[in-house]
């Protein structure tokens, strides 16, 4: 296949695709490196990428990409784990236009869907009428149905619903060169005309077709060639699941529905280790449970209100009452022979323990220590009666080579995922990458295993499958791949005639030595190369909806495209650093604009299941692209904020009058770089450090330095809501403490830091911290998130030489974690009011908000703030070009919430940021906790805020 073509064949195939289809074609760097990998270690080049319109586009891509002998891989969520969704030709985008739910009808309990819809907006669909779609894996809010028919997927609940192919009706597929077959369930001699020699080859290879497929729950490896045997009905939809994009595009599946149990509730049983969970979960399966789960006590970093044990079983119940699904769930608490168990009822402790199941393939991919660990050999499947040996033997094998794991995964159907701590770096760690690989599978194969048992070979493990199944029916594989496509242009490379798999590793491609970078990068041994491996690929970041209070990734949201996630900021970055598509480095266009939209939330770096930390990796992509350059004018405004506000803060009610008066304020704006939609913010006419300077301590009594507390005076409470900082001071001395001012003229680099100007902010850094020498020691409250976050983790990251940065990172705290640890038997005044708002995203993402939970809880302050971000991000939605993102991003969570709030609810926002986005869009005055605490303290208590 012509895959690797001349500029000018690549510029003639690209005119073609654009003159056949109506969708976009794109083979520019940007959408070419997007989509060089998935989530697995593999990595390949595509000429271009195609987001077709509709079945007719489909057809048109594929008719032109034989005619130029090009091969061509379908795409849905790009979450596949074996490397079967990249490749070196054409890449069908199917997520981008066909994602639309055709039918739902509710009383044959079926649903007709295009390949790009997403797993949780079928399930969205079918929830009113109390019904499901069965396979749910753990990337069930971004995967495909497509992707979902290509892998036969499973999830956590196919010991009740069965997988993928157990679950369609029929399909409509399009096959390389354009022609169309609709597949329905049962076939016989009428197996459509198109495949030639299909009959044929049932005939010739009974024998092999009834006796060479193991017969287990998970058996996803091959092509299930078992299921046009007559006496299964020749049934070609199953035959055709688990193909992995190497026959041809489906266009349109009609799927099966399954009813939802009303209630549902949670078994935690806890075993010694995982072979003693293993070996119970056959057990578990005659009270016909919703899942039985496993996982160890390595995969669980935090306490996550699980029983003491060192693995644990999650077996899930339904009932068409709460109380009958706790029944059901107390009997299997009673049947199991557990060390110990809990049953959860409640739908929110639920949600945060399936959490840590459905964030392991994200957390499995650092070792406790920090090293990284790879798929690989991610979800074999044993019989389970087989798994409890099993595990023994892998831990075993897994010792032989010097190399640690933590399994983890579907315990009922013997499906073990793993991440294994493989150096793909080295020679010398590939090769005993192949060694072991060959030697697992000869494993898996002696306990009558299956080499896949969810995630499809790929090209992880498809040059095995002849261990597996053996050398003829592996020619068979070959036969029925060739009777579908026989040009061979089909996802060349998977299943059949693979590639190696230790070939197309994404890391050969990353420099061998650490890149010259400004962050310290501790957490990845200060190597930036590390640091952008973290991002596997699992794209939690592409959810079209935050989860509760999470925050990642909004930009995504609002646009909807891959360049905008996290994770294809990732890729950009490392095709940056490969240097193979994106060609120019730190001064590449490609990865500023993907860039540009990130609000530096630092939502991934709480949200990642792998922590990365798109905000730092944009401000040091920022750095080196305008180094020695002429940067946007934002930068030389916004960006130096604090040094601006200073000059400014004696003349604030001149530049307030002025802002009020249109054409001045609109040419301001023009030269500022700012959006025209924007209104000027109010300056403070005084400021709170100069308020500080004249007020009187009230003869405050120094009892010991416990009492002592330091108030930063960050640049937006000092210039623009000097009413928090007074607020903060009034609850602080009514909690008995002496207020102190850390000095003045102080700054902790924000805004240097989200534009980039990363020697600036260190510069200001070292200064903070020589005026703060006498403070350093104490306690120090940061009343804005977005400052406090950036004390915490930038300035320890930027300044990693100098100790004082990790003295003063680990002083800060928000007013309720300090008021929590310092003062715990203060009472804060009882207010009783409903509140809404948000939480900061920093906040969120750095901080934590627990303490300030528990603190509004003890007013009486009821209510969730909302997740999200603001959308207003600093200087972000202040820029110009940034207006319809941010105004998208607080249309998402915050207003909506402002808006349906009671009246009489306060509204609550910590962020100068999220108030002011509130304020000029909705048109609401939200407040500081500190400010309506301060507001219910006794007249006498603490200071006058005056």
């Amino acid at each position: 296949m012509a895959a690797h073509q001349k500029p000018t064949e690549r510029a003639e195939l690209a005119q073609a695709l654009r003159s056949a289809v109506r969708g976009e074609v794109d083979f520019g760097p940007m959408a070419r490196a997007l989509t060089t990998m998935d989530a697995s270690n593999y990595r390949r080049v595509p000429l271009g990428v195609v987001a077709p319109r509709d079945a007719d586009d489909v057809a048109a891509a594929l008719a032109v990409c034989r005619a130029h002998a090009v091969p061509v891989v379908p795409r849905g969520g790009g979450t596949s784990i074996a490397g079967q969704s990249t490749g070196t030709g054409v890449v069908l985008d199917l997520t981008r236009h066909l994602r639309r739910i055709v039918e739902l009808d509710a009383g044959s309990r079926t649903a007709v869907v295009q390949p790009g819809v997403v797993l949780d907006d079928l399930r969205a669909a079918a929830a009113p009428h109390g019904l499901t779609f069965g396979p749910d894996p753990s990337t069930h809010s971004r995967c495909t149905l497509g992707g979902m028919i290509g892998n036969n997927s499973c999830g956590a609940h196919s010991v009740a619903w069965g997988t993928t192919a157990d679950n369609v009706h029929a399909l409509t597929v399009t096959r390389y060169g354009g022609d169309t077959l609709r597949l329905g369930r049962g076939g016989g001699s009428g197996f459509p005309a198109g495949l030639v020699g299909l009959p044929e080859l049932v005939g010739t290879g009974l024998a092999l077709l009834r006796t060479g497929f193991p017969a287990l729950p998970r058996r996803i490896s091959g092509y299930a060639l078992d299921a046009l045997l007559p006496e299964r009905g020749a049934d070609l939809v199953r035959a055709f699941c688990g193909s992995e994009g190497t026959l041809g595009v489906v266009t349109e599946a009609s799927v099966r529905l399954v009813e939802a149990p009303a209630a549902r509730a949670l078994a935690v049983l806890a075993y010694a280790d995982e072979s003693a969970a293993a070996e119970a979960a056959p057990g578990l399966l005659p009270h016909h449970p919703l899942t039985v789960e496993g996982m160890a006590a390595d995969l669980v970093r935090e306490p996550a209100g699980l029983p003491r044990g060192g693995a644990w079983l999650f077996v899930e119940t339904g009932g068409a009452t709460p109380a009958e699904a706790r029944a059901h769930a107390e009997r299997v608490l009673r049947a199991a022979d557990a060390l110990g168990g809990v049953v959860v009822t409640d739908p929110a402790g639920q949600r945060a323990l399936w959490r840590v199941r459905e964030d392991a393939a994200g957390t499995a991919t650092r070792m406790p220590d920090g090293t990284e660990a790879w798929p690989g050999w991610e979800d074999c499947a044993v019989p389970p009666a087989r798994l409890g040996p099993y595990l023994r033997d892998f831990r075993a094998l897994l010792a032989e080579h010097g190399l640690r794991g933590t399994p983890y995964g579907h315990f009922g159907e013997g499906c073990v995922h793993v991440r294994i701590d493989f150096d793909l770096l080295n020679p010398e760690g590939v090769a005993r990458f192949r060694r072991f690989s060959g030697e697992l599978a000869d494993l898996v194969v002696a306990h009558g295993g299956s080499l896949s048992g969810e995630h499809g070979d790929g090209q992880a493990r498809a040059e095995l499958l002849p261990r597996m199944y053996g050398d003829e029916l592996v020619a068979l594989f070959a036969r029925f791949k060739d009777i579908w496509d026989p040009d061979g242009g089909m996802n060349p490379g998977i299943l059949v005639r693979p590639a190696r798999l230790d070939e197309n590793l994404r890391f050969e491609v990353l420099p061998k030595r650490p890149v010259d970078v400004t962050f310290g990068y501790p957490h990845d041994g200060g190597d930036f190369s590390s640091a952008v491996r973290r991002c596997v690929g699992v794209a939690k970041c592409r959810t079209a909806e935050p989860a509760g209070a999470g925050v990642m990734c909004p930009s995504f949201r609002a646009t909807g495209e891959e360049a905008h996630s996290t994770r294809g900021r990732a890729r950009l970055l490392h095709e940056m650093l490969a240097g193979e598509v994106i060609t120019d480095g730190w001064r590449s266009t490609e990865v500023r604009d993907a860039l540009d939209l990130c609000l530096s939330c630092k939502g991934c770096r709480g949200d990642c299941p792998v922590g990365v930390d798109m905000a730092t990796y944009k401000a040091e992509f920022l750095h080196h692209h305008y180094r020695g350059r002429l940067r946007p004018v934002a930068h030389y405004t916004m960006g130096r904020l604090p040094g601006w506000l200073r000059v400014a803060a004696p003349f604030a009610p001149v530049l307030n009058a002025l802002a009020r008066i249109g054409p001045l304020a609109a040419l301001a704006k023009r030269l500022a770089g700012i959006a025209p939609q924007r209104s000027i913010p109010v300056l403070a006419r005084q400021t709170f450090t100069r308020w500080l300077g004249r007020r009187s301590t009230g003869g405050t009594l120094i009892l010991s330095d416990d009492q002592v507390v330091t108030v930063w005076p960050d640049t937006f409470t000092d210039h623009f809501s000097p009413e928090v900082g007074r607020a903060a001071m009034q609850v602080l001395e009514a909690a008995g403490r002496r207020t102190l001012l850390p000095g003045r003229g102080l700054c902790c680099g924000l805004t240097y830091v989200s534009t980039g100007q990363l020697d600036k902010a260190r510069k200001v850094m070292r200064r903070t911290l020589d005026r703060m020498d006498g403070s350093l020691g104490y306690p120090l409250v940061v009343l804005e998130p977005s400052c406090a976050a950036t004390l915490r983790t930038d300035l320890p990251e930027l300044l990693p030489d100098d100790p004082r940065a990790a003295e003063l990172a680990g002083s800060v705290r928000t007013l309720a974690q300090y008021l929590e640890e310092y003062a715990p038997d203060w009472r804060p005044p009882r207010l009783d009011r409903p509140v809404t708002g948000q939480t900061h995203c920093h906040q969120h993402a750095v901080l934590g908000d627990v303490a300030d939970r528990r603190l509004r809880e003890r007013a009486g302050l009821t209510g969730e703030l909302s997740g999200g971000c603001c959308g207003l991000a600093g200087n972000f939605g202040f820029e110009r070009g940034h207006w319809g993102v941010s105004v998208a991003c607080a249309e998402e969570q915050l207003l909506p919430s402002v808006r349906a709030a009671e009246p009489g609810t306060e509204v609550l926002a910590d962020g100068f940021s999220c108030r002011t986005q509130l304020e000029q869009l909705g048109g609401v005055r939200a407040r500081h906790l500190a400010e309506v605490l301060a507001e219910g303290l006794p007249p006498e208590s603490g200071t006058s805020c005056g």
